[in-house]
């Protein structure tokens, strides 16, 4: 014997005797064609299972409460139909009952209070209609539009307990609930990570602050869906959980998402404490968790703070989370998305072998869903990053396509926060300044959250001569997202460098587990303006060691300064610490001074 929870379609027919009297042969006959049209068909599409018949009835299992009330609704209406020009004392009409509880199987059938609770309540069905338990009812609510009417407490045979029944009406074609419409859409145009974001609890005791509450996951909500690559269930659907126990995995299913959020807010003397966990619905494991303390100075502020500080780390908290997964697929099972994010891990490697690889996995996530303009950008970002390095055979041919891809994924999606950041970067590494910083805008109009934008603004700030606003900005990215990605102390260095901070950009610059040349090229320049020779020929070193080919001219081509004097400053820099000796550059120009 195994005992598990499922839904229990109890079908009878109304009548029988007096048919099979009148008529045994014609009313066997007739009832064998509807089984054999209608019903099995009927319960085959919905994924049920006949587990028991009788002469005159069935008793039917399903996984899904839904299916079971999907499937009794179909029968039901169907059966109106074609009793529509049968004589009144011909008909063969059901009464159905449903109830969903632990079962027993055994030996091929099915036993338990489950299975007869909805066989008594099938016997208080109208004949023609369904009936159903307030447990199918609860479940039905937030999943199915369909007309639900109080019949109230029942004192069913056989049962110590009074029953909650419920009937649904079936006059109209059975429709989903616009929560379950989403979920459905989703299914089948969406390979997106799905969130939901679920009420956050006031565990305070003060209604007043019932308001900071909603207000902060409707926040959420709406800053979350800024990313286009995530798929955020609405308000409206996450709402209907509202002061309810949840179990995360019903929850996880019934709205078809593998992530959720959840959080509490707890008021404590002039304190507000908030408390918020990301979880892995599909593992049942916990990603990430954080908890915020703020003085309850201005209630608004630290909404939009604290709004803020999970908008930005959610995502990242989400991606690595896919990146781990990703780990452990095979490439053939992966869909468009999924190729998108394997095609960005190897982008960031910035290696020229990596880069190949990931133009591979970036074409196939094109081919999978050409109209997918999040992918066409990055193409356009793994190819930026193989022409600024020389990683092509045709650079002329590769920068085509770049702009190509770009303008693809613009008239794709003008509003993709992430293709407008992508275009400012790329019209950065071409010095088209006045571009980037209109693109830069636009995706900070779109996602002012989003610590990649924020820390973008930063960057170009720094490059248009502007580093102490640069810095205002890296630091902001830093706060938004506190697991943000190492390079992010680099931009903050290079604004410091930019600023005359030399002091400030080495403590930034170690902050770094490795260094790139070009890092050490603006070290040693720190160290050139400091007066430190011994360290500056240390970075030196370390330049050549990593790009054998190194030249300061050729380097100084490489930034995007927008004021020749702040190329002039990281040229003296270099010179400073000894960057035009023979032995560290190719065009030995000068003696270092």
């Amino acid at each position: 014997m195994r005992q598990k929870l499922a839904a229990v379609l109890a079908l009878d027919m109304a009548g029988y005797s007096r048919l099979m009297e009148a008529d045994e042969a014609g009313t066997l006959a007739r009832l064998r064609t509807h089984r054999i049209e209608l019903i099995d068909p009927a319960v085959a599409k919905n994924d049920g299972r006949i587990i028991k018949t009788t002469g005159d009835g069935m008793l039917v299992e399903f996984q899904s409460v839904s299916d079971a009330v999907r499937c009794a609704v179909e029968i039901q209406q169907r059966m109106k139909r074609r009793n529509s020009d049968v004589a009144t004392d011909r008909r063969i009409e059901f009464r159905i009952g449903i109830n969903v509880g632990d079962i027993i199987f055994d030996d091929g059938d099915i036993f338990g209070d489950g299975v007869n609770i909805a066989s008594r309540v099938e016997q208080l069905a109208d004949v023609g209609g369904i009936c159903i338990t307030a447990a199918v009812a609860a479940q039905i609510a937030d999943r199915l539009e369909v007309s639900i009417e109080d019949l109230g407490e029942k004192v069913l045979k056989n049962i110590s307990r009074p029953v909650r029944l419920y009937r649904i009406g079936i006059d109209e074609e059975i429709a989903a609930h616009p929560a379950v419409k989403e979920t459905s859409q989703r299914r089948r145009t969406n390979t997106k990570p799905s969130i939901v974001v679920l009420p956050f609890d006031n565990m305070s005791g003060d209604p007043d602050q019932e308001f900071f509450a909603d207000g902060l996951t409707e926040d959420i909500i709406t800053e979350l869906s800024r990313h286009h690559e995530l798929f955020v269930i609405s308000r409206n659907s996450s709402f209907v959980y509202k002061d309810k126990s949840t179990n995360v995995r019903e929850v996880a299913e019934k709205l078809g998402v593998q992530y959720l959020v959840e959080g509490s807010v707890r008021k404590i003397g002039d304190r507000l404490r908030v408390t918020v966990q990301l979880i892995d619905a599909v593992n049942d494991t916990h990603i990430w968790a954080n908890k915020y303390d703020r003085k309850l100075d201005d209630v608004f502020a630290i909404q939009d703070e604290v709004t803020a500080s999970i908008a930005a780390t959610l995502p990242g908290r989400v991606e690595a989370a896919q990146r781990d997964h990703l780990s452990r697929m095979k490439p053939s099972n992966m869909v468009a998305y999924e190729c998108a994010l394997a095609a960005k891990v190897l982008h960031h490697r910035s290696t020229a072998e990596d880069n190949l690889k990931a133009q591979a996995f970036i074409d196939k996530a094109i081919a999978l869903d050409p109209g997918y303009a999040h992918a066409h950008a990055w193409r356009a970002c793994i190819l930026g990053q193989a022409w600024v390095h020389g990683w092509c055979e045709d650079k002329d041919a590769t920068w085509e396509q770049v702009t190509s891809e770009l303008d693809k994924a613009l008239a794709l999606d003008d509003n993709d926060a992430d293709v407008h950041r992508i275009l400012a970067a790329v019209r950065v590494s071409s010095n088209q300044l006045s571009e980037a910083q209109y693109h830069q805008e636009r995706a900070l109009s779109l996602n002012p959250n989003y610590d990649l934008v924020v820390v973008q603004q930063g960057e170009l700030l720094t490059w248009l001569g502007r580093p102490e606003e640069g810095m205002d900005w890296i630091r902001k990215a830093m706060r938004l997202n506190p697991h943000h990605p190492e390079r992010f102390w680099s931009h903050l260095a290079k604004a410091h460098f930019a600023a005359r901070q030399y002091d400030e950009a080495l403590e930034a610059f170690k902050r770094l587990s490795t260094m790139d040349h070009e890092q050490h090229a603006f070290a040693a320049a720190c160290h050139g303006w400091r007066g430190d020779a011994d360290s500056a020929l240390s970075h030196l070193k370390k330049v050549r060691a990593l790009a054998s080919d190194f030249d300061v001219e050729t380097f100084l081509s490489t930034l995007h300064y927008a004021q020749d004097s702040n190329v002039q400053h990281m040229r003296e820099g270099l010179v400073r610490a000894g960057a035009t000796d023979r032995a560290l550059s190719k065009t030995g120009a000068a003696r270092s001074s």
